[in-house]
């Protein structure tokens, strides 16, 4: 049996972001991998040290694109700690209602993704339909189909009319049954079952070696979400149920993203039946941040995503750092890759849903 090492990347099907892989193999199974970062560094945190403290909003907005509104929530939490700024009831909600879109949108596009590294292209265009349902939501209700804009520092930037309600609750009731459907197809048909079954398998132990979070943690049975660990927001006024499972391979990450895209419609609909009346807003006016350091954290469609913030007397930050999921997620990959087989690296690599724009800052 023959040793050789290939590479994979940094242009590759199962990202749309430069990552190279070195893999050595023997035969036809993985012996080795090596993760080569740094492709698309764009010196992001020295940049937020640049612009005032309200700019760095619209900056961290654009630091991803699936998870763009939890970078400037993360963000804006961090500063209404050192402000002393206690975020309006009904803005609070708003927070949570555009979080749960986000995460609806982001995990069926990386489901969607694995249909089409599987092969099943039917399937791919099916998710992604779905998908669009959410995206139809993000443009009628943000006026934006990516970057939605919805944190300011002291609330939210928009709100909810009735008719947005209305509009909001019957894309729910269309948009849940066939994210029903979507995972009763992934737990049965062979296609998937047959390349993500057993494959890219992640123990708990080694999981809690990398300290991997989000759907990754939770495949591999981590009890651990943000959202009911450490709520925000309005999330300690709703039911937030963390579901797990114990495989820890490809099918389980996979399960795990449609178990909470369905529960993130749920708690859609929760917030739109406690929404309170009230502002969207502490302050009408920019306000006074001191100097003082804080750090916030999310839990982004990826997994926990942490803030720090610290502030001198001066319109701009001294530091912004973030750390996000992915930066643990991918190291997992080495254990994740090791004993398989080639034609199934990009399956593994997708299922951790990687972000490689958020973790080169």
């Amino acid at each position: 049996m023959s040793n050789f090492t290939i590479p994979v990347g940094p242009l590759h099907v199962a990202l749309e972001e430069p990552m190279y892989f070195r893999i050595d193999v023997s035969g036809e199974t993985v012996a080795h991998v090596d993760i080569h970062a740094g492709h698309v560094h764009r010196g992001i945190e020295y940049l937020a040290t640049k612009r005032n403290i309200f700019q760095n909003i619209v900056l961290t907005e654009r630091i991803c694109s699936l998870c763009s509104n939890s970078h400037p929530q993360a963000y804006a939490m961090a500063i209404e700690q050192i402000a002393g700024l206690v975020v309006p009831a009904r803005a609070e909600y708003l927070r949570v209602i555009a979080d749960e879109i986000k995460r609806v949108a982001s995990n069926l596009f990386n489901v969607s993704v694995l249909a089409h590294l599987v092969g099943f292209e039917s399937l791919f265009m099916h998710v992604m339909e779905v998908r669009e349902m959410m995206q139809d939501v993000k443009e009628t209700v943000f006026g934006n189909r990516m970057d939605i804009g919805a944190n300011i520092i002291g609330g939210v930037r928009y709100d909810i009319d009735s008719e947005s309600a209305a509009y909001l609750k019957a894309q729910l009731d269309r948009l849940a049954p066939a994210v029903a459907e979507i995972t009763a197809l992934y737990r049965t048909n062979g296609s998937i079952l047959g390349r993500t079954r057993g494959i890219g398998v992640l123990t708990r132990s080694d999981a809690v070696d990398c300290s991997v979070v989000g759907p990754v943690a939770r495949a591999c049975g981590i009890d651990y979400d943000v959202r009911s660990k450490a709520p925000y927001a309005a999330y300690d006024r709703i039911e937030v149920p963390v579901h797990t499972l114990a495989d820890g391979d490809v099918w389980s990450r996979a399960m795990i993203r449609l178990a909470e895209a369905a529960t993130a419609i749920d708690l859609i609909r929760q917030c739109l039946d406690q929404l309170p009346d009230g502002p969207i807003s502490c302050t009408s006016e920019r306000p006074p941040i001191p100097p003082g350091e804080a750090i916030a954290k999310c839990e982004a469609p990826r997994g926990e995503l942490i803030y720090y913030v610290r502030t001198i007397d001066s319109p701009r930050p001294e530091r912004v750092k973030w750390r996000v999921p992915s930066f643990m997620n991918w190291d997992a990959l080495r254990f994740m890759l090791k004993g398989a087989k080639i034609a199934d690296i990009a399956i593994i690599v997708n299922s951790i849903d990687p972000c490689i724009s958020c973790t080169e800052r």
